[in-house]
């Protein structure tokens, strides 16, 4: 398909018929596809390896480094099993976020848009870009931190730096952006490498992290805000929108068995995707764990330690690398906030899309979400240094942790409908698993949101009636989270997918869905410089 030479709007939406959703939305950007060869072979594996990794870049990004590092420092081992359950619940909730891609051929904020009424969906996709927002943060302060380590630049001016760093970021992805994902890949595998070697340096008790991991506890409000932030920085609402659209790239067989088989490569990507993931999160929180509560620790990495952040956390690799721990540490820290911005971008891109109908164009959607984000960055920054932005990264990530569940229920609800889903639907203990890991998930925030609101009220100057009044309102803000929780989950679907391979019928070709890939998919991703005819 030869290139169009008409200019590109700064934005299109689709005025068309909602059974035309799947049209294109640009005409002028050529598209690589990915064919499934249609045929069973374990070699197909390699045609679904993709979507899984790009996911799992939001997992060891900067947010998920600073509330790593604090949880080792203040609590060693005692959050480890925040990690191992996150990460359970990660890759059940993104294997399901592909599947409903898979099968119903329509990415989760498609079908948010088609199955809610006007206002609930409007709440719920600037939720979505909330969220995106929040994920952003860290990625500001991260990348503000990694100019600070590598040419001493104030963290303010940094924060200013990052967004020219996105546009630059954009301008390089012209050259191959598959390119430029496998260098950022192996920078942060080289930190990951750092991380790995530093453990046999600092040798964490085996049997402390053994705990860690399998015994759960809360010691405290500190606890618990760190747990939110954990979990908040692992399980992020935007990966589900990107998962279950970026899974639309590929061209599968529709027929039954083709679908299956998608769905069970997908899973195992993610699975291999998110084990490397885990592995990394580990490894960052028992290095700051056994290094910050060591007996023979200096009294000025202790200072450290105490108020532990990212721009201070490289001399946890003074074992390994010297003296260029810090330059490194750095690099890498600037590679893992710049990569998550490819995904935030992605996600950002099928929200809107998918909620709207509307897409701008990548640098414009990319710099107003960076922008949102520098403001309260700056602020913090400027008014409190490092280590108020490095609390930031926390609080940002707490967001994640309680928006979670506004995409999480529709996901769960969408997947486990006989409607939408057909034969695929989730068995009785998938979907019992599923809803178990997000009760627990939403049973900590409003744990921690009660908590905190007690505690406050107790603990505050205030008059009796000044602390009546604050008890109403935050008492009826807890009520409304409550409430609209309650909401999606007690929805009844109303909106059906009509796809003749959900009769469960073998072998079964579906002959309705003839626009797979999504081709506005690929488009929605980030352009490569091509040469057309």
């Amino acid at each position: 398909m030869a290139a169009s030479s008409s200019p590109q709007p700064q934005f299109m939406t689709n005025t068309a018929n909602r059974s035309l959703s799947n049209q294109p939305l640009i005409d002028d950007i050529e598209c690589d596809q990915i064919v499934v060869p249609d045929k069973k072979s374990w070699k197909n594996i390699f045609a679904y390896i993709g979507p899984g990794f790009l996911v799992s870049i939001a997992y060891i990004d900067p947010g998920n480094f600073q509330t790593d590092l604090q949880a080792g420092a203040q609590y060693k081992y005692g959050l480890l099993w925040i990690i191992l359950l996150a990460s359970f619940a990660a890759l059940v909730i993104q294997s399901l976020a592909a599947n409903l891609g898979v099968v119903t051929g329509k990415h989760l904020a498609e079908h948010c848009r088609k199955e809610y009424a006007k206002v609930p969906n409007f709440i719920l996709w600037v939720i979505a870009e909330i969220a995106i927002v929040a994920c952003d943060i860290p990625e500001v302060i991260g990348t503000a931190f990694a100019l600070n380590m590598l040419f001493k630049i104030p963290v303010w001016c940094g924060v200013l730096i990052t967004g020219l760093s996105t546009l630059t970021l954009l301008l390089l992805q012209q050259y191959g952006v598959r390119k430029l994902e496998f260098f950022i890949a192996f920078l942060v595998l080289t930190i990951a490498i750092c991380f790995f070697v530093e453990l046999g340096y600092a040798k964490p008790d085996p049997s402390e992290v053994l705990q860690g991991l399998f015994v759960p506890q809360l010691k405290g409000s500190g606890a618990t805000k760190l747990a939110i932030s954990l979990l908040g920085a692992m399980v992020m609402p935007h990966n589900l929108f990107l998962h279950s659209a970026l899974v639309l790239s590929r061209k599968i067989p529709r027929s039954v068995n083709g679908i299956k088989e998608a769905c069970r490569y997908y899973l195992i990507e993610s699975g291999l995707a998110l084990m490397v993931a885990f592995l990394i999160n580990i490894s960052v929180i028992s290095v700051s764990g056994a290094v910050c509560n060591s007996p023979s620790m200096s009294p000025d990495d202790r200072d450290k330690c105490e108020d532990l952040d990212l721009n201070k956390a490289s001399f946890l690799l003074k074992n390994v690398l010297g003296n260029w721990s810090s330059k490194l540490f750095a690099i890498a820290l600037l590679a893992s906030g710049q990569s998550s911005t490819i995904t935030g971008t992605y996600a950002g891109q099928y929200v809107m899309q998918g909620f709207l109908d509307l897409r701008l164009k990548p640098w414009i959607r990319n710099f107003l979400t960076r922008c949102l984000a520098i403001v309260p960055s700056l602020v913090v920054s400027l008014i409190g240094g490092s280590g108020g932005a490095g609390d930031l990264i926390i609080i940002a990530s707490m967001i994640l942790s309680f928006e979670l569940p506004f995409a999480l229920i529709p996901l769960l609800k969408f997947t486990s409908s006989k409607t939408k889903m057909g034969s695929h639907a989730n068995p009785v203990a998938v979907s019992a698993a599923t809803w178990v890991i997000g009760t627990l998930i939403m049973g900590i925030n409003i744990y921690y949101l009660a908590e905190k609101l007690v505690t406050s009220l107790r603990d505050s100057n205030l008059g009796k009636a000044a602390k009546v009044l604050c008890g109403i309102l935050g008492g009826s803000c807890l009520l409304v989270y409550l409430s609209s929780i309650l909401y999606l989950a007690i929805r009844k679907n109303k909106e059906g997918t009509h796809l003749l391979a959900l009769t469960g019928q073998e072998g079964l070709q579906v002959s309705d869905i003839n626009n797979l890939p999504r081709e506005d998919i690929l488009r929605m991703q980030l352009p490569q410089q091509r040469t057309t005819n």
